[in-house]
């Protein structure tokens, strides 16, 4: 994966997206997915499921009950960039928005 120039001068940086809500493994949870158009299924449960080449994992500043699947949300946070696991679920991401806020858009 190669990151845009635009995208890297973000990096470190606090950002605001807004987006929506991936339907979440469970109801309070320390992060989900943001997408630029709604899921219907949860892209988790689904392996066969093809994730959208744009979406952002959301670490939230503590865990939190999540808004219902397909709502629209904005985020603000600290962007990371770049592979990295999760070393308490496993889950990779290239695109992070670390110590997040978010409300209802």
């Amino acid at each position: 994966i190669e990151f845009s120039d635009r995208l890297k001068a973000l990096h470190s940086k606090q950002v605001t997206l807004t987006g929506y809500m991936a339907p979440p493994l469970k109801a309070e949870s320390p992060f989900f997915v943001l997408t630029r158009e709604p899921l219907a299924i949860c892209p988790f449960c689904q392996s066969d499921a093809d994730w959208p080449l744009d979406i952002v994992v959301v670490y939230l500043k503590k865990a939190s009950a999540l808004v219902s699947a397909g709502q629209r949300v904005r985020v603000t946070g600290r962007l990371e960039i770049g592979s990295w696991t999760d070393p308490e679920s496993g889950f990779v991401s290239q695109i992070r928005i670390m110590d997040c806020d978010y409300r209802k858009a």
